[in-house]
C-alpha cells in the first residue's frame, strides 16, 4: 500500500551513539533542515518521537556548519554530548558521503562544537569532538562523604578509601564519586535532596565512578532517569583516572557505561599534556544510523 505524503512532511534518521552494534548506545532523532518551528512545536514533534534527545539541525551559508537546536522530553538542553556526535554522522551520510574525512560545526546558541566524523567499514561512524580544558573542584571532607553515599544509598565503606570525591569539570561538573566494582550496582540516588547535596559542593551532576572496570553511571538528580551514556561526564571522569595515576595519559581511556540499562555503551577519551596539567580532551565514540521516519507536518501552534 502506497502511503501519501504531506507537502509539509518531514524526515529524521534515528542514530545510536557510543554504541558498538545497532540497538546499543545511546539513541537520538536527528532532523536535518526540518520547518523552522517555535520552541512549543519542537517540543511536541521530540515528545512525539520519544527517543532519549532529538537534535533539529538547519543548514547556513557554510555547507559544513549548522544551527542546532538539542531537546528532551521536558526541556531544550544548551549542549549535550551524545545528540552532537550522531547528528555529525548523520550529516556526513547526507551531505558528506564521497568524502572519507569531515569536520562539522554545530552552533547551539552562542556556542560553536567543532565535530569530525569518519566512516568504518561496518557502515557506521567513529565521531569525535573537543571537550576543552578540565577543571578540578575541592576534595571533600570524610563527613561529605558518608552523606554522598547514603544518598546514593550505599555505605561510606563503599568509596574507594584512597580516592576524592570532587567535582570535575569540561562544561557541566560533575560530582566524581569512586566506588568499588560491587557498589555501582546497588548505587541509586535515595533522596529528594540530591540537588542540594551536589550544590554544597559546588557540583551540578553526579558520576559513580568504578575506577577499577572504568564504569559509571548517572542519574537526573531526582533519581527518576538513568543516563545510558553520559558524554560530557565521560572527559572528566578520564580527566580524574588520569590525574590520580588510573589511567595512562598516552592511551585512550575507554569508559563503559549502559549495563544496567541493557544498552551497552562505550566512550572513548584521548587526553592532550601531563596528568597534573591536563590541557585537552577529545571524546571518541562509535555511531550507528538505525532507521528513519516522517511526520506528516508539523503541530499545531497553540
Amino acid at each position: 500500500m502506497d502511503i501519501a505524503v504531506s507537502a509539509e512532511s518531514f524526515g529524521y534518521r534515528l542514530a545510536d551513539v557510543f554504541a558498538e552494534r545497532r540497538y546499543e548506545g545511546n539513541g537520538v532523532a536527528v532532523f536535518v533542515d526540518p520547518p523552522r518551528l517555535s520552541q512549543s512545536q519542537l517540543m511536541r514533534v521530540t515528545t512525539e518521537v520519544r527517543q532519549f534527545e532529538s537534535a533539529y539541525l538547519w543548514p547556513t551559508p557554510d555547507p559544513t556548519t549548522f544551527e542546532t537546536r538539542i531537546f528532551v522530553v521536558d526541556r531544550e538542553l544548551e549542549f549535550a554530548g551524545h545528540p552532537v556526535l550522531g547528528a555529525a554522522a548523520v550529516l556526513h551520510e547526507r551531505h558528506g558521503a564521497a568524502v572519507h574525512e569531515q569536520q562539522w560545526t554545530l552552533r547551539l546558541g552562542t556556542r560553536a562544537v567543532s565535530v569530525r566524523t569518519l566512516p568504518d567499514e561496518r557502515g557506521g561512524y567513529d565521531v569525535s569532538m573537543e571537550q576543552g580544558t578540565p577543571a578540578f573542584g575541592p576534595v571533600m571532607d570524610d563527613h561529605y562523604r558518608s552523606r554522598v553515599a547514603q544518598a546514593l544509598s550505599l555505605e561510606a565503606d563503599d568509596l574507594v578509601p584512597e580516592l576524592p570525591v570532587q567535582w570535575v569539570s569540561t562544561g557541566l561538573r560533575y560530582l566524581i564519586v569512586p566506588v568499588r566494582p560491587d557498589a555501582l550496582t546497588r548505587a541509586r540516588i535515595g533522596t529528594a535532596i540530591f540537588g542540594e547535596l551536589l550544590a554544597e559542593a559546588g557540583a551540578l551532576l553526579c558520576y559513580v565512578l568504578d575506577p577499577e572496570n572504568r564504569e559509571g553511571r548517572n542519574w537526573v538528580n531526582d533519581g527518576s532517569v538513568e543516563d545510558i551514556a553520559t558524554g560530557s561526564a565521560s572527559g572528566p571522569a578520564a580527566s580524574y583516572l588520569a590525574r590520580y595515576r588510573l589511567a595512562d595519559m598516552n592511551k585512550t581511556i575507554e569508559l563503559a557505561q549502559g549495563r544496567f540499562l541493557n544498552r551497552p555503551s562505550i566512550m572513548r577519551v584521548d587526553l592532550a599534556g601531563e596528568a597534573d596539567r591536563i590541557d585537552g580532551v577529545r571524546l571518541s565514540g562509535h555511531v550507528c544510523l538505525t532507521g528513519t521516519g516522517t511526520m506528516d507536518g508539523p503541530p499545531a501552534l497553540r
